[in-house]
């Protein structure tokens, strides 16, 4: 048994995402090692808190450190705002703190909240160097942001400004990637991205609990769901046009038996309504702005197919939808588009957003119409996630990776 000195800049065990992304890691490593994490100190109190109210025989493999830069270096960061700053300052920070405990550990895991553009500096700590999964999103088309506001347009042009700075000029970066033993790709655009020739490996980052054994069996409706923080990356404006487009298509018997969930906050939240009520889908679209993750996986045993078109490269709500056999129907892409092909569901092709939409819409229709459709791709969905989406599939990856160092 090692004993791994893993880095979760997020973790939150009653989160999902990026946060329940460094949980489950941990629990993952717990497994088969000893496991020191470190962690931000605003993130103790959530974590002993659930230990305590879920006790289980794991904790004792995992030791948690907490960390944080003094307040005069970070009162300027509120939330979302200055994360990959704070996360950059912290991670530099991070070095002189864990020394200064003089532990003993074999493996050096920079675990979660980091990309393809965003140094680690964990090399420093002279053991073999673990780095990822590490993302990269490619930029929204322009194209596709034409619904909102232009400062979305300029804002992905100022991101890909910054991406390229620090892939063409950052020494640090160069440090990350030579310096790795290992580095876990989420999806393939990383390893070519950084021209990586060896000692890489590409693993979604995401995954999921078995919630239990749930094939979707056609229902009298038919509900389609929609998960994600209400912005331009993930795409609801694809989601709502997509439906619309498809009720139009049916008759109006069998429109009334379809409705559309969008659960999920954000910024444009009142632009999504707004085209709703445009569309004259009030009846049929529902928005759910916050429930807890209980509620949520009721949710999804109920419902019929997810709809998901989103622009970024990883998703932890698909990997949720496929573990309850929903057919996923999303754009091909570094993403889920990686990982959905006709076997679970639908991976569009983004060509013009007119087409995008029309073939979003079809391949609704198809899973609505066609009963032997739907039965084999929902059983193929929770085959993909047996085999390839449950989080103790991530931690035997772990483990091999960790064997081989």
């Amino acid at each position: 048994m090692k004993t791994i000195l893993a880095t979760a800049y997020a973790i939150n065990p009653y989160k999902g995402s990026e946060d329940g992304m460094g949980w489950n890691f941990v629990l993952q490593i717990a497994r088969f090692n000893r496991v020191i994490v470190v962690t931000r100190e605003n993130n103790q109190a959530t974590i002993e808190k659930f230990m305590q109210e879920n006790p289980a025989e794991i904790y004792q493999n995992i030791q948690f450190l907490y960390f944080d830069l003094p307040y005069w270096m970070r009162f300027w960061k509120k939330g979302a705002r200055g994360a990959m700053l704070y996360y950059w300052m912290w991670q530099k920070g991070i070095i002189s703190f864990i020394k200064h405990q003089k532990l003993e550990f074999d493996i050096v895991h920079n675990l979660n909240f980091h990309n393809d553009w965003t140094p680690s500096y964990l090399w420093k700590l002279q053991k073999p160097f673990i780095w990822g999964p590490v993302g990269h999103h490619s930029p929204i088309p322009n194209e596709y942001l034409k619904p909102y506001s232009f400062k979305y347009q300029i804002e992905e042009k100022i991101k890909w400004w910054i991406k390229q700075l620090f892939w063409k000029f950052s020494d640090a970066l160069q440090n990350t990637i030579q310096k790795a033993s290992h580095i876990i790709c989420m999806n393939s655009k990383v390893a070519n991205h950084l021209n990586l020739q060896s000692n890489y490996s590409v693993i979604p980052s995401v995954a999921t609990q078995d919630y239990g054994k749930c094939h979707q069996n056609q229902k009298d409706t038919f509900t389609l769901i929609s998960v994600g923080r209400l912005v331009p990356l993930k795409g609801f404006d694809l989601t709502i046009q997509a439906f619309n487009q498809f009720v139009q298509s049916l008759s109006q018997e069998e429109s009334q038996k379809c409705s559309l969930l969008i659960i999920g906050s954000g910024k444009e939240e009142n632009l999504y309504k707004k085209m709703v009520q445009e569309y004259g889908l009030d009846k049929q679209v529902k928005f759910i702005n916050w429930i807890d993750r209980t509620q949520l996986m009721e949710i999804y045993k109920s419902s019929s197919a997810f709809l998901f078109p989103s622009h970024e490269g990883a998703g932890m709500v698909v990997a949720e939808a496929l573990s309850f056999g929903l057919p996923v129907i999303c754009l091909k892409n570094e993403g889920p588009g990686e990982f959905i092909n006709e076997s679970c569901g639908f991976a569009i092709t983004p060509t013009s957003y007119k087409e995008t939409v029309q073939n979003l819409a079809k391949s609704i229709l198809k899973i609505f119409k066609d009963k032997k459709i739907y039965a084999s791709t929902s059983y193929q969905a929770r085959n993909l996630f047996e085999t390839k989406f449950h989080w103790n599939v991530r931690g035997e990856q772990l483990q091999k990776i960790y064997q081989s160092l």
